[in-house]
């Protein structure tokens, strides 16, 4: 029989892909992941893209919030919370676990689980631990949904800065001095544990730079003139992580580079340089986000500075098996070489942040560098690559 004559089913239109923006989490980051979420969520090309807001609570509280970006700002000198952006008090969302399936389910006590599609990516804006060191990775790789940004393993290692410090001097980059105490060696012997941090400052001088070995931000770090601010600092580090990080000061100006992956390998963005900020002691949490020091874009560095730094940035993007991005920070020391002092996987990512204002100097603009890395995470497979 001809089915010439019959009546045709009309073409449905190609499904847009749709994008989970993650964002929140238990770290003490929260707040500002959840100002990346709101720039994102404003710069996304909706012509492209379906969008769907995932919060996550700082218990932890997978929810559904309303894609209302303008709510996400920093706001009299506060960060925004997820709880308060939260369509339900009670209602959360469930990631699928099986690689079969891409169908996130959302429900209620008392209620019947509802459906809400699949996801083909996710793009998870969130720092510190639970979330930028390699566990929300993992997730997305058991449950085999794309995602943007580095795997599991240059996640751990981008946010743990002892074994980001080891991994570069073993790829020849250039790290300063630094010592690490782990909580048990503190639990066992505190006098002991302070005592080598004594020393440590006896051979490479004060200030020193007490940090979280695994959080970022600027968040929990003193900068320690001497004795009499070591024992508050310690406690203030160690309120974010229990293994903490001592760090001598590099004399030098700080110089920061973007890294970006495209479809040939990474390339470097121009550097950007961070100036001392006028009314803070360092470049701190309060300098980065609340008063949001500028950067100098381009850095006034030579040519062959300029090339030099962004030779490293790649070295580094490819050292730690980075995907994606990575904003990479350095310091300019006296004697004229480059030490890299970290990396971040996922980089603050507001339209003031260093790292979109690199890209946006370099010829890439902010909506630009978003469909960027969410294309790049489609075409990119989940599990070993």
């Amino acid at each position: 029989m001809s089915t010439e004559n019959l009546p045709q089913s009309p073409e449905q239109p190609a499904r847009k892909p749709r994008v989970a923006v993650v964002f929140g989490g238990r770290s003490s980051e929260h707040g500002i992941s959840t100002v990346t979420a709101g720039a994102v969520l404003a710069a996304v090309d909706r012509t492209k893209y379906d969008v769907l807001p995932i919060g996550i609570t700082r218990e932890g509280r997978w929810v559904l919030t309303a894609d209302e970006p303008e709510r996400m700002a920093i706001a009299d000198r506060r960060t925004p919370e997820v709880g308060d952006l939260a369509e339900s008090a009670e209602g959360g969302v469930v990631l699928p676990v099986d690689p079969a399936s891409r169908e996130v389910v959302y429900s209620e006590p008392g209620s019947v689980p509802k459906a809400l599609g699949e996801v083909d990516v996710v793009f998870p804006v969130l720092h510190g631990p639970y979330g930028e060191d390699g566990t929300l990775q993992g997730l997305l790789e058991l449950s085999g949904v794309p995602y943007v940004g580095s795997g599991v393993l240059a996640s751990a290692v981008g946010q743990d800065k002892e074994y980001m410090k080891r991994v570069f001097s073993s790829f020849g980059l250039k790290v300063g001095p630094y010592l690490v105490i782990r909580p048990r060696e503190w639990q066992q012997d505190e006098s002991a544990a302070r005592k080598r941090i004594v020393d440590f400052a006896g051979e490479h001088g004060w200030p020193l730079f007490v940090k979280p070995a695994r959080a970022g931000s600027s968040i929990g770090i003193t900068k320690v003139d001497g004795l009499s601010g070591l024992d508050e600092a310690i406690a203030e580090a160690q309120s974010h992580d229990p293994k903490i990080l001592i760090e001598a000061a590099v004399r030098g100006r700080e110089i920061e580079v973007g890294v970006l992956e495209f479809e040939d390998g990474p390339r470097a963005s121009v550097p950007a340089e961070i100036p001392p900020p006028s009314e803070h002691a360092y470049y701190d949490f309060e300098a980065k986000y609340i008063d949001s020091t500028p950067g100098i874009v381009p850095a006034p560095l030579t040519p062959e500075e300029t090339a030099e730094v962004q030779r490293l940035a790649v070295d580094a993007f490819e050292a730690a098996s980075c995907e994606g991005l990575v904003r990479a920070d350095f310091f300019l020391a006296e004697d004229g070489d480059f030490v890299i002092n970290e990396i971040n996987t996922m980089p603050g990512f507001t339209p003031i942040s260093m790292y979109p204002q690199m890209w946006q100097a370099t010829g890439v603009g902010y909506a630009d560098l978003i469909d960027r890395l969410i294309q790049a995470a489609l075409t990119r497979s989940t599990g070993l690559r």
